[in-house]
């Protein structure tokens, strides 16, 4: 068995300084030096979550190609960070870069913080030019159409590392996405347009392997979990969760929960042997399963499964990457959906939910366990998990087939209380006010038509989806604090023009 896992820590970036041969030995040797002590200040910041290994100065054309060569074939490395220490002409970077395969960042930075004026003479000049040398790696990046990232400060810059450790997530997200397996039990919910696309210009473009496996399958596995097992497992959920007295042992539906556990059990099972990172179900193809999966599905999604409701494979691939992309930080990230509003003029909010496949990542409280009716699906009453997510910051992100390409579409959000109880929906949910207002927004995302599907993450913002979508060079249309209807369409229509001359005839 393959076990799942969302940790960073097996991650690194490799970081590229360019010279040349023409300063001589001792020059370089302090430009060895120089970038080193860079290297060592990044790895002292705590917001850039993965391992920066230096790389020995580049000086000409083979090594630069090697090293590039190099960083596409090791398995743990996931972009490299460049700077041009001193000037390094930049056709020298041509075959390295046209083979790079690897997310790039152009750290456009200098060894000093504060220039020693009265010292300052022409040595100094030769050794301290990356503001001429990263304007030559600059030309020919944007000659060959070269994607990047390009943040520029000094590497003790907190607002540089954010930057730094923003574009390193989006990496690692990339590299997840390229990792994965997606497991789809059934097929797409009949007659839903937006959950179709492309599975094979997904491998493509994400690297993600779309398969799908008869729910009998899955039934198999589920069927197969052993009493002890269950029961081992039910007595978890009784210690985490506030489980309904209905459902603990001696109460009237206490078995259903113990479908629930062994729905969970099966499920991870085959998740975990056929080293799948994402799966969909859908509520119309459930086979011999006697609930629709909830409990399970929430509780796989906290260990950083991915998933997507009704045969969604896009939301599915999009969740496992948001839940990479967050790794270590708090909050979390769940497939969500626009359910219905709020329009109390200038206190509008969205109501989020799902039928019962909220992660609980989205919470630090503790959730109830619960059983209640769900009048779609024809099976048995199912298990769930219930709860509102916490407060605070928070993106919704949409992934949509578009026929030439994939557009992301993004919103920034503020999650807030619930104006009042809500005693009467048992499922996990969540409440959120969109910038840069309701209309706004909403005529925006119908504007891009972006997917009701959505992956919600309260761990990472608009910068690290950006990065992801640079490096993806996916289409990314954000709504935020600064848009406005008029120039969103704007840029609507411009991005179908560019991107079908991007991709060519």
């Amino acid at each position: 068995m393959i076990a799942l896992t969302t940790s960073l820590e097996q991650y690194e970036l490799w970081f590229l300084t360019g010279s040349q041969g023409l300063y001589g030995e001792e020059t370089l040797r302090q430009v060895a030096e120089q970038s080193q002590q860079i290297v060592r200040t990044l790895e002292k910041a705590s917001d850039i979550p993965v391992k920066i290994v230096w790389k020995p100065v580049l000086k000409d054309s083979e090594s630069i190609r090697r090293a590039a060569l190099e960083a596409n074939s090791a398995e743990n490395v996931i972009g490299v960070i460049a700077w041009m220490h001193t000037f390094s002409p930049a056709k020298m970077w041509i075959a390295g870069l046209d083979a790079l395969r690897t997310p790039l960042l152009h750290l456009h930075t200098q060894a000093n913080v504060q220039l020693p004026w009265a010292d300052i003479d022409f040595d100094f000049m030769n050794l301290n030019q990356a503001a001429h040398g990263d304007r030559e790696f600059g030309y020919i990046q944007s000659r060959l159409g070269v994607s990047r990232k390009t943040v520029v400060g000094h590497a003790s810059d907190p607002t540089v590392t954010a930057k730094i450790g923003a574009w390193s997530r989006a990496a690692a997200g990339w590299a997840a996405t390229h990792e994965l397996k997606l497991a789809r039990f059934g097929d797409n919910m009949r007659y839903v347009a937006v959950t179709e696309g492309d599975k094979t210009e997904a491998e493509l473009r994400f690297g993600v392997q779309v398969n799908t496996w008869g729910v009998n399958e899955l039934v198999e596995a589920v069927d197969a979990a052993s009493d002890a097992d269950v029961s081992a497992l039910v007595s978890e959920y009784e210690d985490l969760y506030e489980v309904a007295a209905e459902l603990r042992a001696g109460g009237d539906r206490h078995d259903s929960l113990r479908y629930g556990a062994r729905i969970e059990l099966g499920l991870r099972s085959f998740l975990e042997e056929g080293g799948f990172g994402a799966f969909t179900t859908s509520f119309e193809d459930l086979g011999g399963l006697r609930q629709l999966p909830g409990l399970a599905v929430q509780r796989l999604m906290a260990d950083g499964y991915g998933f997507g409701a009704e045969g969604d494979w896009k939301t599915a691939v999009l969740v496992r990457a948001a839940k990479v992309m967050g790794a270590g930080l708090p909050g979390g990230a769940s497939l969500m959906e626009d359910y219905t509003y709020d329009m109390t003029p200038g206190d509008e909010r969205i109501l989020g939910a799902h039928m019962l496949e909220v992660c609980p990542s989205l919470t630090t409280s503790k959730p109830t366990l619960e059983i209640h009716p769900l009048g779609i699906g024809g099976r048995e009453d199912p298990v769930r998990l219930v709860f509102t997510a916490d407060a605070g910051a928070g993106i919704v992100v949409a992934l949509s087939d578009m026929r030439e390409r994939f557009r992301l579409v993004a919103n920034v959000v503020e999650v807030v209380e619930p104006s009042a109880p809500l005693p009467k929906l048992p499922v996990g949910r969540a409440v959120w006010k969109p910038a840069p207002d309701f209309q706004t927004s909403a005529a925006a995302w119908l504007t891009a038509g972006a997917a009701h599907h959505t992956v919600m993450s309260t761990q990472v913002g608009a910068e690290v989806f950006e990065d992801f979508a640079e490096i993806a060079r996916t289409e990314l249309l954000m709504i935020d604090g600064d848009t406005t209807l008029r120039d969103f369409a704007k840029e609507v229509r411009w991005n179908q023009a560019y991107y079908r001359l991007a991709q060519g005839f």
